[in-house]
């Protein structure tokens, strides 16, 4: 009867496999029997039930337990690194003790005289800022400072440079030459050794806190900066300083742009503490969410594919208030638009460098969300070797690669700290072809030492990354773990077993 029942089971299994398949059959019917048996010999058929039920709860019972201690505890979650609070970064301090900033005093005081006299002059005037929300703001205090000192708004004109471009460049100046300006102020572009701003007679002010030597600024202009007075202002705040003790008006009409140029560089959790000024009245009169919601807004059309920068010159111009932003159209359509590309590019996967020290990521875009990808990884991306994560983005100009550098949040308490404009040179000596850093050109390693980047050639930039060995894991750097693993193949397998017992 048994022999037909199997028969009967396996019409359906192949013939090659049925001594296979009819031992497993046996052996588990045999163990059946052994556990239907031995636990409960001797005992009346009116208790088997109950007892089976026991034994097979028992079993359940182990297999949890087992399970469970199989299960490995979870791992606690890595603390993440303090960085220390960006305003308690130790000052420089002049012979009397006093300590420098947010500028050098007899620049700032040279400052302040040059946009007296441009205001008393009642000649033509042109600013020149830079595309961001610090340069924009910058720019748009200067220009209501001008108004209340007395300059009529029909002298003043505004030149906003071109996608890509910089105001040393030959067309640049020839367009700002076009407004005839006597008075120009540059605010927030960089600072760069290089031609007069414009070849026609004018004085020229830069006002700005990239880092600089002493003579990296354009001929014949004089200058502020605060590249060398740490914590390092944004130039929103530094014109703010320099324009607030002109005029009673500035403070009360330009304190909500200047947090907003400063949040929209140093960041939102900045604690506005000694020596930034006391803002606590500002932030009675606006929320600190409408002041970084207008930031993001205003920050938006120059990163559009179009870098639609007029429209947010205009909108802030306007504005008496961060809220007036919050309602703009025009910058509503311009941040939803790239926030989408953002969500496009932000999960490409990072590249490491030879010596896991930079991250690299390559992203396609015509928008300008290089940036914000790095500051979002670097948020994220954690290794005790990473220094700089560097995005290259490959669409945004035809014929260059523009790339922005961050460092990690787990590298910001190094020491010394990571400075990303030397690491970037560092690298470029390092090339095959001594002739690298010249090609690379003077738009490579720019900014600051923590938020850094360039503009450079397709071809120089490869050159570049080759020097880094991307992809290339250091000698001994794979794990033991997985090597041990590989060394040791399981011999015991599921068709060994079935072959000894049909032997």
């Amino acid at each position: 009867m048994r022999s037909s029942l199997h028969i009967f089971h396996m019409r359906n299994v192949n013939p090659s496999r049925a001594p296979e398949v009819l031992a497993l059959r046996r052996r588990s019917i045999a163990a059946k029997q052994i556990i239907d048996w031995f636990p409960i010999r001797g005992v009346p058929r009116a208790q088997l039930s109950t007892k089976r039920k026991v034994i097979r709860t028992h079993q359940i019972e182990m297999k949890r337990s087992a399970s469970s201690i199989s299960k490995a505890a979870p791992r606690t979650k890595k603390p993440r690194p303090e960085v220390p609070e960006y305003h308690l970064t130790p000052s420089i301090r002049d012979e009397s003790g006093e300590i420098i900033w947010p500028a050098p005093r007899a620049q700032i005081e040279r400052a302040r005289n040059l946009i007296l006299e441009c205001a008393s002059a009642g000649k033509k005037t042109l600013i020149v800022p830079d595309k961001d929300a610090d340069g924009l703001t910058s720019g748009t205090i200067l220009q209501k400072t001008l108004v209340v000192l007395g300059l009529k708004p029909e002298l003043i004109s505004a030149h906003l440079l071109q996608k890509g471009s910089n105001i040393h460049e030959e067309g640049e100046r020839a367009a700002m030459a076009a407004h005839k300006p006597e008075y120009i102020f540059v605010l927030d572009q960089g600072s760069r050794k290089g031609p007069p701003v414009i070849d026609d007679p004018h004085k020229a002010l830069i006002i700005d806190h990239h880092w600089a030597l002493e003579d990296d600024f354009p001929e014949g202009s004089d200058h502020v900066t605060a590249c060398n007075s740490p914590p390092v202002a944004t130039s929103s705040l530094l014109t703010y300083h320099i324009c607030s003790s002109l005029h009673e008006k500035v403070h009360e009409s330009c304190d909500w742009l200047c947090v907003m140029g400063t949040h929209g560089d140093l960041g939102n959790n900045l604690k506005w503490e000694p020596p930034f000024p006391d803002m606590k009245a500002t932030f009675k009169k606006y929320t600190k969410k409408a002041v970084n919601d207008a930031v993001s807004l205003i920050n938006a059309p120059r990163r559009t594919a179009t870098y639609d920068v007029p429209a947010a010159w205009a909108a802030l111009t306007a504005a008496r208030s961060p809220s007036d932003l919050l309602k703009n159209s025009s910058l509503l359509a311009a941040r939803a638009e790239v926030n989408a590309e953002v969500e496009r590019c932000t999960h490409t996967a990072p590249k490491f460098s030879g010596d896991a020290k930079i991250a690299v990521f390559r992203i396609n875009s015509a928008a300008q969300i290089h940036p914000v990808i790095a500051t979002r990884w670097a948020g994220h991306l954690q290794s005790p070797k990473l220094e700089v994560i560097l995005v290259a983005n490959e669409g945004y100009l035809p014929g260059v690669v523009n790339f922005s550098c961050r460092v990690p949040r787990s590298a910001r308490a190094r020491d010394p700290p990571v400075n990303i404009i030397e690491v970037l040179k560092g690298i470029a000596a390092k090339a095959p072809n001594p002739t690298l850093r010249e090609r690379l050109g003077e738009s490579f390693a720019r900014g600051h030492k923590e938020a850094s980047g360039g503009i450079v050639p397709k071809a120089e930039f490869e050159e570049f990354m080759d020097i880094l060995e991307i992809g290339k894991k250091p000698e001994g750097s794979g794990s033991p773990k997985k090597a041990k693993k590989a060394a040791s193949k399981q011999s015991n397998t599921l068709m060994n077993y079935f072959g000894k017992q049909a032997a």
